[in-house]
């Protein structure tokens, strides 16, 4: 390993320590986008990079540290079953996983949850979920939650942000959409009033000259499946919108029609959340407060405490089926997102 990468990892700061201000991104350590708009595959994220944390001589230090906290890992679908059996296996090894319910159970009695527990989860819950994930996760007995957008189950509508980036590939155009780059069409549509996405994205229907692929959704009777196989199912809100980009009637309204839906289709209702685009709304928080939801979840890329000291506000690690054996365990332990906050760099 170079020695100038050394010299950097010696002075990581601790999880938790203030971000430095933002550096220019360095060759080999990329950022994972929430949602990738290059090809619109389910939890597509760019080449693993920085895989030479892993010999980092901070990585004991910080994999003991988080035996003493709560990692919640954030999939979105899995594109490589092999892969994923092969986290879920290295999970056994190294951790505790745990469930939804277990850690409903340790803020409801306010017990710490076991070292190294961790739970996943899956959002927007895509086909993937049911056909590639649950298979290896029933296969080890592992326990799961998956959050739903609710405006799509029983549908073959894609994901917004897939119809989006195909539609510009094939000539949509829409006036609050300066942009010719690709990848700065997703961000400049989640930093738009939620009627400007919405009204960008019918423009982008009307102009182009094709339209998307069907993507085959999951069903009710699937949402019934998963719960059978252990995959808790929460709420991700009706459409997935940027709630912080939503006034406070649409924000309500998110949520209490997929809670709604849910409850439907279930038959009991949902207790978890799962804050689309991963950020908190304080706004959001006061509407499942007053529905009885026991968890929300993040998507800020950091470990947390094995007692949730904020319910509604549980931190989550992004992380995705095809990140290979040595990068996981940076995730894991907390490395890489210290490293990534350290450098700057975002996790949307």
């Amino acid at each position: 390993m170079p020695h100038t990468e050394t010299t950097t990892v010696r002075s990581l700061p601790t999880a938790g320590t203030a971000a430095r201000p933002a550096a220019p991104a360095r060759p080999g350590v990329r950022t994972l986008p929430e949602h990738s708009v290059g090809d619109g595959g389910a939890g597509a994220h760019p080449a693993d990079g920085g895989d030479w944390l892993r010999f980092a001589p901070v990585q004991p230090l910080f994999r003991a540290m988080a035996a003493q906290r709560l990692a919640v890992l954030a999939y979105h679908g899995v594109t490589d079953p092999r892969s994923f059996g092969a986290q879920l296996d290295r999970l056994r090894r190294l951790a505790v996983p745990v469930s939804l319910e277990a850690v409903q159970r340790a803020v409801a009695e306010r017990r710490p949850l076991p070292p190294r527990s961790v739970l996943i989860t899956f959002d927007d819950a895509d086909r993937s979920v049911l056909t590639h994930a649950l298979p290896e996760l029933t296969r080890r007995g592992i326990p799961a939650a998956a959050f739903v957008i609710s405006e799509l189950i029983g549908t073959d509508r894609p994901f917004w942000w897939h119809e989006a980036a195909f539609l510009a590939r094939h000539g949509g155009r829409a006036r609050s959409l300066c942009t010719d780059q690709p990848s700065q069409l997703l961000p400049r549509l989640k930093s738009l009033p939620d009627p400007d996405r919405r009204r960008s994205l019918q423009e982008l229907r009307v102009s182009a000259d094709r339209r998307p692929p069907r993507q085959e959704q999951l069903a009710p009777a699937d949402l019934l499946a998963l719960r059978d196989g252990r995959v808790s199912i929460g709420n991700h809100t009706q459409g997935h919108p940027c709630l912080g980009r939503c006034d406070t009637a649409t924000v309500r309204a998110e949520i209490t029609g997929a809670h709604h839906a849910l409850t439907r289709w279930l038959g009991e209702p949902p207790t978890a959340f799962a804050y689309p685009d991963g950020g908190h709304d304080p706004r959001a928080e006061a509407v499942l407060d007053e529905l009885g939801y026991r968890l929300g979840f993040l998507s800020d890329h950091r470990l947390g405490p094995r007692l949730p000291g904020h319910p509604l506000q549980i931190s989550r690690l992004q992380v995705d089926s095809a990140t290979s054996a040595r990068r996981f365990d940076t995730i894991l332990s907390g490395l890489e997102p210290a490293y990534r906050r350290w450098r700057g760099q975002s996790v949307a």
